[in-house]
């Protein structure tokens, strides 16, 4: 074997019971080379990343193929020797830092827990070095770090603290398993600075999984893409971004939303044409929704926890037919924006008019109805034992929109047609369905009650650039079709490019920006609102 060579996969083959996971997939991984692995959702990137830590533990499982690191096969070691490589020489970074932390244990402890594990030193000297990679993480005041909690710390920390946990004891190999998904743009190219400065300094070699192709080729020396457990492409990563040779590669590049122009729909599968929206029909679209009186009014809005300012002196004017876009850091307010509006927590000061008219004055069966929210996480907002049609009915029910049992049953089948599922999956529960089709399910349950005032909170921040162009085009349709008005928060400078009217920027729970998206995007004012679009390559 090469002795560059740290990692060998050699046809390595998945299966649950008769369903394929992992087909022949085979690559390598050379000292101190990042190689990137790219796929949508049930592509198998995190099934590749268990088996090379011999973590996945399923029922009616087989694993075939063989897996070589630094000279030893894999598949030959007892769960003890694996042990004592996992963490040691192979660490991993995972998506959700907050389920992956121990939320009952100190930041500091749970970085010495894997020192004293595999350094066999006391804990003396493990809270120094944990002092000391809690340093190299860039966090400030390393001291109080150690002694907090995950809760008490931001998702960009607590993906620090996870990096800390997986560079403790040096490993050869560190796989990053979506570890920026979650987070907004600042943040996640100072992770991802980070990760790559880390690699430079202790000369690791990085296995770096994500759906985003634009993001991972920046940085990458080579790349896998990975379509239904099948390699359909691996090589060099800038060679592989612009020229690709499959089809599915290519659309991977082309369902992001693009930077110079606005198309009135994005390319997916089904979708390969479309049609760019000029200058002058975008600014008369503009012209019929800005010359109508505002459908939702907010003023002064000032919310707080704990003596500490949430909102502060929260204005602005939502529009019927209009999409404000409502973009800030993780901690700036945004989600706390939604749930003012919703009534969802208590308000320090300030007025929320719904057509004029002070929604403490209406009653809140009556105003729930008309505004709705689509959630980020599809899978958490449904009940997973409850079926696809009662969760579209359950509201409906509710706000007793209808007289009759059957006339529920024909609107929620209605509603899937219209968000792209069909009747036969009505009886079907949601571990049956995709992210994608989730989230359709989701939407389709928004609009069950008619409202007027849609809020998309990160609503397709987790999907693959695939299904969230679809989503997003689905979005598109339908405020064509009933005239919705949306409030879209998004980390996503992309995203909400393409598709806002205007552009809110929060920053610490103050509105330091607000104006027409392309104007703001063209000139912006503030430099936090400048360093916003330079980490987006705006």
């Amino acid at each position: 074997m090469n002795d560059q060579i740290l990692l060998s996969i050699k046809d390595l083959t998945v299966k649950i019971g008769d369903q394929i996971i992992l087909s022949n997939v085979s690559f390598e991984i050379k000292k101190n080379e990042v190689l990137g692995l790219v796929g949508e959702s049930g592509s198998g990137k995190s099934f590749t990343a268990l088996s090379v830590l011999n973590l996945i533990n399923i029922k009616n499982l087989k694993s075939e193929g063989e897996i070589i690191f630094n000279g030893n096969n894999l598949n030959t070691l007892s769960n003890k020797d694996y042990q004592k490589i996992r963490g040691k020489e192979i660490s991993i970074i995972f998506q959700e830092p907050m389920s992956s932390l121990n939320p009952s244990m100190k930041c500091g402890d749970q970085i010495s827990e894997i020192l004293t594990t595999h350094e066999k030193i006391n804990t003396k000297i493990a809270k120094k070095k944990s002092l000391e990679l809690i340093k190299k993480v860039q966090l400030k005041n390393p001291e109080l770090v150690f002694e907090k909690y995950p809760h008490q710390l931001s998702g960009g920390q607590q993906q620090r603290i996870m990096i800390a946990i997986a560079i403790a004891c040096k490993p050869k190999l560190l796989i990053a398993d979506e570890p920026t998904t979650s987070l907004d743009s600042l943040v996640k190219n100072d992770i991802i600075a980070l990760i790559k400065s880390l690699q430079n300094e202790y000369e690791m070699s990085v296995l770096f999984i994500s759906h985003d192709l634009k993001l991972v080729s920046k940085f990458v020396d080579n790349l896998i893409i990975l379509k239904k457990g099948l390699v359909v492409e691996y090589g060099n990563s800038y060679e592989i971004f612009n020229s690709p040779k499959e089809r599915y590669t290519q659309h991977l590049i082309n369902s992001s939303p693009p930077k110079n122009n606005r198309p009135n729909r994005l390319i997916t599968y089904k979708t390969s044409k479309n049609k760019i929206i000029s200058k002058v029909e975008r600014e008369s679209a503009h012209l019929k929704i800005y010359s109508k009186k505002p459908v939702l009014k907010i003023n002064r809005l000032a919310v707080s926890y704990e003596n500490q300012k949430i909102l502060n002196d929260i204005s602005f004017d939502l529009y019927k037919g209009e999409t404000l876009g409502i973009v800030g850091e993780s901690g700036s307010g945004k989600s706390t924006i939604a749930k003012s509006i919703l009534g969802l927590i208590k308000i320090d000061d300030g007025e929320v008019f719904f057509k004029n008219k002070n929604i403490k004055q209406i009653p809140n069966s009556v105003f729930r109805k008309k505004i709705q929210l689509i959630f980020q996480d599809p899978y958490s907002s449904l009940n997973s034992e409850m079926s696809i049609g009662n969760s579209i009915i359950e509201p409906m029910i509710s706000h007793q929109v209808f007289n009759s049992k059957n006339e529920m049953k024909f609107r929620a089948l209605e509603l899937l047609n219209q968000v792209g599922l069909s009747e036969s999956d009505y009886n079907k529960f949601p571990n049956q369905f995709s992210g994608g089709q989730r989230q359709r399910i989701v939407i389709a349950r928004a609009l069950a009650l008619n409202p007027e005032i849609i809020i998309c909170d990160e609503s397709v921040s987790a999907l693959d650039v695939s299904i969230q162009a679809q989503i997003l085009n689905l979005l598109s349709d339908l405020k064509e079709k009933y005239h919705f008005t949306f409030i879209f928060i998004s980390h996503d400078i992309s995203v909400i490019k393409y598709f806002t009217d205007r552009l809110i920027i929060l920053k610490k729970g103050e509105i330091i920006e607000l104006n027409e998206t392309d104007f703001l995007f063209q000139h912006p004012e503030n430099d936090y609102t400048k360093s916003l679009l330079k980490a987006s390559d705006f």
